[in-house]
């Protein structure tokens, strides 16, 4: 009897440490399912190109670029997409059962800090100019929401893996 209870406690244990680390993780699997939705959205556009760009308000600069060739901005959208899965992966793949990306911590704080960069950069600029983007400015708080579930999520992840060796 007493050995079932030993059983159940290191089951309890257990258990209670994939609760607090699966939340954790959940910040960063969030971020990383994000990512991959920005992704596929945009090889998606490929398809509605001109639509697409017109949306986004990025008309003009592709325009121009399209002038040099004609493939540029079919190539430099797909090379974006392939950065923000990149991203994805990094943040899907964090939790250690999954193979292991090279580089993990550095590049998922790295991630986190150049959204954050990029929702202030972009924040700051809308907000000093006379005339508001109401788009761009709610890009950059969605920049701010991934960048802080990148950073919160690497910093929780490695603080519990920090107590792990330390209990061990």
């Amino acid at each position: 009897m007493n050995k079932n209870l030993k059983l159940i406690q290191l089951n309890s244990e257990i258990y209670e440490d994939y609760l607090k680390t699966g939340i954790k993780l959940f910040m960063l699997k969030l971020g990383g399912y994000i990512n991959l939705l920005i992704a596929f959205v945009h090889l998606i556009g490929l398809i509605w190109m001109v639509q697409v760009f017109k949306l986004f308000g990025i008309s003009k600069q592709m325009n121009e670029l399209s002038e040099i060739h004609s493939s540029f901005p079919y190539l430099l959208t797909i090379v974006v997409a392939l950065v923000f899965l990149v991203f994805g992966l990094y943040g899907l793949l964090a939790d250690d059962k999954l193979p292991k990306m090279p580089f993990l911590k550095p590049v998922i704080f790295l991630i986190g800090g150049i959204y954050i960069f990029r929702g202030l950069g972009e924040l700051i600029y809308e907000t000093t100019r006379s005339k508001h983007s109401t788009t761009e400015i709610a890009y950059s708080f969605v920049a701010l929401a991934i960048g802080l579930l990148y950073l919160i999520g690497g910093f929780k992840k490695w603080k519990v893996i920090r107590k792990k060796i330390t209990n061990a």
